[in-house]
């Protein structure tokens, strides 16, 4: 079920009865348990959880104790974990491969990371993902390779790497803490895996942008008609919106950080300047997809924890000049959410979206 690119070469995948899935923030982890239900997928619990060590390096030692209190957090019913790579650790690129088995993709990568990811990568794990061809609507009379008689002797391929040290940081953690280390996911991925199920038919049909607002980076992805067309990060994210705030009223980070989601028409001014070079950089990444392929993002599709702020998303359709619009990446889930989580889903939902595409990833 949608993308995965588990860094854990050799893990035999099966159906795992309950997955954990844990998006681990420079502020806040945010966690989820999924449980299959025959042909569903329901949300037992979720948590979000200071991250242990906010602008600093986690030791194996440190993330085990947080892997350990977030599986408590979440019942500790589910020994098989996942956790999302932040945007600032995986390297995630579309390219071109030979029809060669995976295994074997991954050691031309690995060999040939500078050539094919635009960058020097020494001490990293590389993994593939081939992308199946796009199915043609009815009635397309363009000519398909199987119909000419020609066969493509590339396969597109959406190929990651991450540092190897973080790789076996995370498997020496999880084992520790008692759990088994499931798959490594690039956060980048997450928003894809929830928006394909969420929402299937626009997902399918049409040119559209996901753009998920974390605490230091922003992910672009534009999806056409069911492909990951070009994605980019930008070192833009709720943090700096906040201090933005906090600078432009001259009250504290935590009151800035307090008021931004609630926020008073009084304040929009000392938001604006953050939000609107945060739009205009989305703007720009939707530029170059346009140009490049002549065809328009009809609309933008946005999570994370800054969305909750009405104020913020229409700051940014007024600079994108697009239809912005939240979306709900719980909404494809059966919900069996205990008492007060039941209550709070609705609030918390775009701060998931990254820890429940993982958990797809894993399934």
């Amino acid at each position: 079920m949608g993308l995965n690119l588990p860094f854990l070469n050799g893990t035999f995948r099966r159906k795992r009865a309950q997955v954990i899935a844990i998006d681990l923030g420079n502020r806040t982890t945010k966690a989820v348990l999924l449980e299959r239900r025959g042909e569903t997928l329901a949300l037992m619990r979720y948590a979000l959880m200071d991250a242990p060590i906010f602008e600093k390096k986690i030791s194996p030692d440190l993330l085990a104790d947080h892997l350990h209190a977030v599986a408590e957090a979440l019942g500790g019913t589910s020994k098989y974990v996942s956790m999302a790579v932040g945007l600032g650790d995986a390297v995630v690129r579309q390219i071109e491969l030979p029809q060669i088995p995976l295994d074997e993709m991954r050691h031309v990568l690995k060999m040939n990371h500078k050539n094919y990811l635009q960058q020097d990568l020494p001490n990293h794990v590389f993994d593939c993902y081939i992308i199946p061809p796009r199915l043609q609507p009815a009635g397309n009379k363009t000519p398909e390779p199987a119909r000419t008689g020609l066969t493509p002797t590339k396969f597109k391929v959406l190929a990651a790497a991450a540092r190897q040290q973080l790789v076996n940081d995370f498997i020496q953690a999880a084992g520790t803490a008692s759990l088994v280390a499931d798959a490594m996911v690039p956060a980048l991925i997450g928003p894809i895996n929830a928006f394909e199920n969420a929402l299937p038919e626009v997902f399918a049909r049409d040119t559209v942008a996901l753009v998920d607002i974390g605490f230091k980076h922003t992910s672009v992805c534009v999806l056409d008609r069911g492909e990951l067309a070009t994605n980019r990060t930008i070192n833009i994210g709720g943090d700096q919106i906040t201090a933005g705030l906090a600078e432009a009223m001259n009250i504290s980070y935590a009151e800035a950080e307090g008021i931004k989601v609630g926020m008073a028409p009084e304040v929009e001014t000392g938001l604006q300047n953050q939000v609107l070079a945060l739009g205009r950089e989305i703007r720009a990444s939707l530029d170059f997809f346009e140009h490049q392929q002549d065809r328009a993002v009809t609309e933008v599709y946005m999570s994370g924890g800054s969305t909750r702020s009405e104020m913020i998303v229409k700051m940014l359709h007024s600079e994108i000049l697009a239809d912005c619009k939240t979306w709900n990446a719980t909404s494809f889930l059966q919900l069996a959410l205990p008492g007060q989580q039941a209550v709070e889903i609705d609030l918390v939902g775009p701060q998931l979206t990254v820890a429940i595409g993982t958990a797809l990833a894993a399934y």
